[in-house]
């Protein structure tokens, strides 16, 4: 039989050569469920229409099922680390701790899970990496109007899921915001060189404060754990001025440098010198005061015993000038009322000579004494002549 036959299926069950009726198949189910749910089907054998109790009772069931699996979607499990905040028609309810939960199921409540411990990342003037340059977020203006790039990046994490869930919008983009402003902010107050080279750590503390404060004035439930400045720089456009002025300060703070190194060398030196010629100058000071007073004072007594004895005074006197003028040089005798011939002698070098060898003797090592030796006999002295007595005289 074609299957575009109008007959096909509502054929009886004694035609071998056809499908099944889709009338009896549909009755035979209707009295399944009427037995699983304890009823009874009534009408002949052949099976008139199902009853209008068992059609409600397979309603039943598929109602009960539907409500069961409503009432299972009410479950959940919140994973370790994280919140679930449960909302009822919108409100907020409570927030569950980590753990299986139940909630009133769709539409009645439902739960949006929040990740509690994540460290968030918010990264400003760039994206995944600094060559990644985001000019319009990284431009800002110093106190002292010049113009230097910035790129940070914010690091935080919830304090509060419910908070951080109904009370703004789009929180992760406030926290981008607000950290755009609050670096804005710190970098107007700051030169261009302190942003640049030594305070560094002082702006990311600043922007964090900055962040905090104004997190908690919009009670978004976020708290700022650290703020990483990741460059901090001029505009490409001026960054070969920039590196000709940056030389020159260098050059500058170099020559500073050796400026004072050097005077840190000459003025202690100039201080000794000037010292110890003070200190010279006062001894030399002292040294002729005490000359003269000491002079003063000899003169005196020298006076005393001029006025005693004139005359061996002034031989004294002449004696010892003569002896401090002649001490030290060489000695010249010159005999006027002789023949006039000049005889010199070197005292000088006898006396150095003398000296030498009384020097020369102490360091040789001591002689073994030598035996005495015989004395001569006397001989007997010649006779005394007149002759002889008048050449001795002549």
């Amino acid at each position: 039989m074609s299957l575009n036959d109008p007959q096909w299926g509502k054929r009886g069950n004694n035609n071998s050569g056809g499908p099944p009726d889709l009338d009896e198949i549909w009755r035979n189910v209707n009295r399944r469920m009427g037995d699983l749910l304890g009823r009874r089907n009534g009408g002949d054998g052949g099976g008139g229409p199902p009853r209008r109790g068992l059609a409600i009772g397979g309603a039943g069931l598929v109602v009960a099922l539907v409500l069961l699996v409503w009432f299972a979607s009410g479950f959940y499990i919140v994973d370790e680390g994280r919140r679930g905040v449960v909302t009822r028609f919108g409100k907020y309810t409570e927030t569950t701790q980590p753990g299986p939960r139940w909630h009133l199921p769709f539409p009645l409540e439902a739960v949006d899970i929040v990740d509690f411990k994540q460290v968030r990342t918010v990264e400003i003037g760039y994206r995944n990496s600094p060559a990644n340059r985001n000019a319009k977020e990284a431009t800002m203006l110093t106190e002292d109007e010049n113009i230097i790039d910035i790129q940070f990046a914010v690091q935080y994490d919830l304090v509060s899921a419910e908070a951080f869930v109904f009370n703004n919008r789009k929180p992760e983009e406030m926290v981008k915001f607000v950290a755009e402003s609050a670096i804005r902010e710190v970098v107007g107050r700051a030169k261009m060189d302190f942003a640049l080279y030594e305070g560094r750590e002082q702006i990311a503390t600043q922007t964090r404060e900055q962040m905090q404060k104004l997190m908690d004035l919009y009670r978004t439930g976020v708290n700022v754990q650290k703020v990483t400045l990741q460059s901090v720089q001029p505009p490409e456009k001026v960054q070969a001025a920039f590196d000709d002025a940056v030389k020159a300060q260098q050059d500058r703070v170099r020559l500073v440098n050796e400026g004072q190194a050097y005077a840190n060398d000459v003025v202690p030196r100039a201080r000794g010198l000037a010292s110890r010629l003070l200190e010279e100058a006062n001894g030399y000071n002292t040294e002729v005061t005490q000359r003269a007073e000491g002079d003063a004072s000899r003169f005196r007594s020298v006076l005393t015993e001029y006025a005693k004895a004139p005359g061996v005074t002034r031989d004294r006197l002449y004696l010892d000038m003569m002896q401090s003028v002649l001490g030290n040089t060489s000695k010249v005798i010159v005999d006027q009322k002789g023949s006039g011939n000049l005889l010199y002698m070197p005292l000088d070098k006898l006396m150095q000579q003398g000296a030498a060898a009384v020097a020369q003797d102490a360091q040789q090592p001591p002689r073994a004494a030598a035996p005495p030796t015989p004395e001569p006999p006397p001989q007997a002295e010649p006779p005394r002549t007149r002759d002889g007595l008048r050449s001795r005289e002549r």
